[in-house]
Parts: structure tokens; sequence; C-alpha cells
């Protein structure tokens, strides 16, 4: 799942960028690098991988035995620890080139950190490796794909036992707390998010969960996700209702169904992030509920949830084989109830494939 040749890659990018170095903080990126998911800790785990030269691990010292038991500690490059009294950032300073003059951190990397840096790199320029890592990270790799197809089929799981906890009277809060022990035990190591949204709460996109009681007739938004322990996420968007729901609703939701349906149809090499997202979305306005449809219709996934390529109006990017992204479109009206579906889709060398499978009809389950 991570091989040395990534780091090369790297490296290669960073050169082609014109930096000096890329300085890696614990986060997707090196664990993309690497395979060592290492904890954000106030004291500094950095991975420099210099333009010109071998990549390097630097932990404290009482992280090194980790460091070196993970998948970093067979891909061959140095580990050096430090002390509680060790200057971690001029230590890398020193390693690095003389003359280095722009040097690039990851998107995530702590203000603390990245202003550390800069006072051991005084006469150098930071900037942002996600410029670099992300053309990287958003093809995936045969292996990547196969793991997200196995987190797609764990989260279908989850979402083909609706039924035995989406009932009226109870609350959102108790439904979710169900749904989040059964995406643990359908195969993923944590749960990064459960949306229940019902009623007039599915009009929010991004509602979580409250204690509002389920009743007869609504409509239920839910939105679920993990992470396996291979470290590739799942996300995936069903929309149920407990008994028939107001015929309203339904027409609603079939022009949703034909909007997702046809951009899942449409995912194919060269086709623009902006392209795809207005297939759905021409459809949806078509409908009158162009103004409800208020926002993009998906992201990249994978050692995130988010991540690059984003499906969005304004984006040139032309899809490529590997790139792995969600679909939602979604439909939402305040006040009344909304809807969302959402599929992972890859982009195939001639088309694309769903990773979710489950049935995108609305189900109705019993009051």
């Amino acid at each position: 799942m991570f091989p040395a040749t990534r780091l090369e890659a790297a490296r290669r990018a960073a050169q082609d960028a014109g930096l000096d170095a890329l300085l890696i903080a614990p986060g997707a990126d090196l664990r993309y690098l690497t395979g060592y998911q290492a904890l954000p800790l106030e004291r500094l785990t950095c991975l420099v991988v210099p333009a010109a030269g071998d990549p390097f691990l630097v932990v404290p010292e009482l992280e090194r035995a980790a460091a070196q038991a993970s998948p970093a500690g067979r891909l061959g490059i140095g580990i050096s620890g430090f002390g509680e009294t060790d200057d971690a950032y001029a230590m890398i300073a020193r390693r690095l080139p003389a003359n280095t003059r722009l040097f690039a951190v990851d998107n995530h990397m702590w203000a603390e950190k990245l202003l550390a840096f800069q006072a051991a790199l005084p006469t150098a320029q930071a900037g942002l490796a996600g410029d670099v890592l992300s053309v990287l990270r958003m093809r995936k790799t045969p292996a990547e794909i196969e793991a997200l197809r196995r987190a797609g089929a764990a989260i279908d799981r989850v979402h083909r036992r609706m039924g035995e906890w989406l009932k009226a009277g109870r609350t959102e809060r108790e439904v979710a707390k169900d749904i989040a022990d059964a995406i643990i035990d359908a195969g993923h190591a944590t749960v990064d998010f459960v949306i229940v949204g019902s009623g007039p709460n599915g009009a929010s996109p991004h509602h979580e969960v409250s204690d509002r009681v389920i009743r007869a007739g609504d409509p239920v938004v839910v939105d679920i996700g993990g992470t396996t322990a291979e470290g590739y996420c799942s996300d995936s968007t069903r929309v149920y209702t407990v008994g028939e729901p107001p015929a309203a609703f339904r027409e609603m939701y079939d022009v949703l169904l034909r909007a997702q349906t046809a951009q899942t149809g449409a995912v194919r090499p060269g086709i623009t992030a902006e392209e795809l997202d207005a297939v759905g979305r021409d459809i949806i306005a078509a409908a009158g509920h162009g103004e409800h449809f208020i926002h993009r219709t998906g992201h990249g996934i994978g050692l995130e949830t988010h991540e690059e390529p984003y499906i969005v109006a304004g984006s040139r990017r032309a899809l490529e084989a590997g790139m792995a992204f969600s679909v939602e479109p979604g439909i939402y009206l305040p006040g009344m109830y909304g809807a969302r579906i959402e599929d992972i889709a890859v982009c195939t060398e001639d088309g694309g494939e769903r990773l979710n499978l489950t049935g995108r009809d609305l189900v109705v389950l019993p009051a």
C-alpha cells in the first residue's frame, strides 16, 4: 500500500516545482508517502524530502521505535530521534543545503511549527506542499482503488441494515449511535461522521444529529462514513422515509435520482470537473430546484474523506483514470425536508465505476 516509489515521485515533483525541500508533518500526506500514521503532537515529527538528496524522518526519541515499526521503517530511509532539550527545527535546517531558498510544508502543518521552520530558515520562503502532493495523491493506484472498494462495501453493509434502527419514535441521536456501532462492526477502524437528518433537519446538508424524534412520514437523510485499518475512507448517503412520504417529496426525489444517475453515468476520462457538476445541476435546475442545490457535486476521497479533485463549477480539471470522488447532488427545501444521493465513483480507462452498490431508489421503511 505504501511503496517507496512514492518518495521518489515526490522528490521529482518538488524538483520540477522549483522547491528545495518538502517538510511533511503528521497527517494524510505523511501516511501517503511513508505509511506512518503518526499522532500530531506538540513535539515535531517531520518527513524531509529534499529535491536533491535522500529523504529522512525526524521524530521525538520516544516515538522512534514506533516510527521504525511502521511501514516507514521498511522504506530504507533514515529515522532520527531527538531529545527533549534538542531543537528539532535547527537539526533539520542544518541537514538541508545551505542555499535552500524555497521549502514547502504540508497543508495541515500547525502554524506554530511553520513559524518555527521559518525562524530556523530565515532566508528561505515557505510554500504549500499540497500543490505538489495533491497531483500525486488524486491518481489512485489499483491497490488504493481496491482499498476504497473494500471501504465502500463496508459502508454499504451498514446502509443495508438501516431498517433495524430507523423507526418512528426514536431520536436522531439514538439512531446515530446504532449506526456508529455498525460502522465499526462492518470493518472500519474509526467512525468519521454520522448524519441523520429527519424531516426539516434533512434540509441542512451538514446537520449531524439532534434529539428530534423521528415521526411517521418523515424523509431521513443518512450520510455516513469511516476509515478502515488500511487508512482509506468511505462516504455514502441514502434517503429513507419512515412510512409513506408526501407526494411532493417523491417528485423531488425522482428529480434528484435522475440527476445523480446521469452524473455517475457521465464519469469518464476527459470530462472536466465543472462539466460533470453541470450534468446533474442542469437536470435539477430544469425541474425548478436550481436554487435548492447549494453545494458542489463532490469531492475526492482516499486517505482523507475530502481531498482533490473537487467536482465543482469553475474547475476545468479533466478527470483521469484512477481519480476517485463522490457524486452527491442534493435538493434542500428549508423548513420542509431535503434529499441527497451519494456514491463514490472511480474514473476508469474507458468510463466510471460506482463503489457503492446499494440501491438508489427511495427506501420506504415501516412506520
